[in-house]
């Protein structure tokens, strides 16, 4: 079966978008082809794949997720911008309600972000703190605490965002130790079988004084990434949560992808303003039957796009962004 597609990201996350209004595939269908395109190995890749779908009542169109391994996320706020971009541009609209697997986000064009880096706000949550949800090892709730199963030293805060993030605090990010907590969490253990998105976050100093945040995220159903757009949030909303930003305040958000402005509310909405990049745009075959993805066309390659990014991006406190 042969895709258009167009390959994209938001901070650094990046994905094959497909306009799937009007395709009729089976779900197991679909994680077939995600994980056909969005293997590193693979013609295209990508941390997951991206549809577009019909809206309905008041959601002018809908967004689906699927992680690498095939898997259905509850949400990618990194990949809704990219969704947000072309339901605007197939609909001529600048702003919209969208439907995800569990809930509703809103989506408004912004002003590009930097020079030539086309810009979306999305307004997502509310943010959960119902880890009894998850669930979490028989945990209720979760604000700065120890969670035994994946460190005796690190204090971690457990938010949906509606997917499951746990967000720990730490003074340098250690990538081994995430991977190793990321790992655990993974593997489905009886303690939290639906696995969890997990984010070391530290609290830098930005420009003018200001109070900024680096995430780096091990996402569920991908692994060790750049860059998770609803790990930005949770960890947002988990520093206002325990004191470190006050509720309403504007920081920039960076990780090893990108960056994004990000605000938490006491209501437990998060606001994120950030880019929607394309990379090129192209069509590919994926066989169903053998999973395989092959005859890769280029038809436009947006380079002014990623070159605005890369420009926009830099490299804050040393981190490749």
């Amino acid at each position: 079966m042969r895709f258009d597609f167009v390959h994209c990201h938001g901070s650094g996350n990046d994905f094959p978008l497909i306009d799937a209004r009007g395709i009729a595939l089976r779900d197991e269908d679909w994680a077939i082809v995600a994980r056909a395109l969005a293997d590193r190995r693979g013609p295209v890749g990508g941390d997951g794949l991206l549809l577009l779908g019909e809206g309905d009542g008041d959601c002018a169109f809908s967004m689906v997720m699927r992680n690498s391994d095939g898997s259905e996320a509850e949400t990618c706020l990194n990949g809704l911008r990219c969704v947000a971009r072309a339901g605007f541009a197939a609909l001529a609209i600048d702003a919209a309600r969208v439907r995800l697997k569990t809930s509703v986000a809103e989506v408004a064009r912004e002003p590009d972000v930097a020079p030539g880096v086309y810009g979306v706000r999305e307004v997502a949550g509310p943010a959960s703190l119902d880890a009894g949800a998850w669930p979490l090892g028989g945990h209720v709730r979760l604000v700065e605490a120890p969670l035994a199963e994946l460190s005796s030293s690190l204090a971690f805060t457990a938010v949906a965002m509606p997917n499951p993030h746990l967000v720990a605090f730490v003074e340098a990010v250690d990538e081994a130790a995430l991977c190793r907590a990321g790992e655990a969490c993974e593997a489905a253990p009886a303690w939290v079988p639906n696995r969890a998105n997990v984010s070391f976050a530290e609290m830098r100093e930005g420009v003018s004084g200001t109070r900024d945040l680096f995430v780096q995220t091990f996402e569920r159903g991908v692994g060790l990434t750049d860059s998770c757009g609803s790990a930005m949030a949770a960890s947002t909303y988990a520093a206002c949560l325990t004191g470190r930003v006050a509720w309403d305040a504007p920081i920039t958000v960076f990780n090893r992808g990108g960056l994004v402005r990000a605000q938490a509310s006491a209501d437990a909405m998060v606001t994120i303003i950030g880019n929607a990049t394309w990379e090129y745009a192209g069509a590919i075959d994926v066989d169903l039957s053998s999973g395989a993805a092959s005859g890769l066309v280029v038809h436009e390659r947006f380079g002014a796009e990623v070159a605005a990014w890369e420009l926009a991006a830099g490299k804050p406190s040393g981190e490749r962004m």
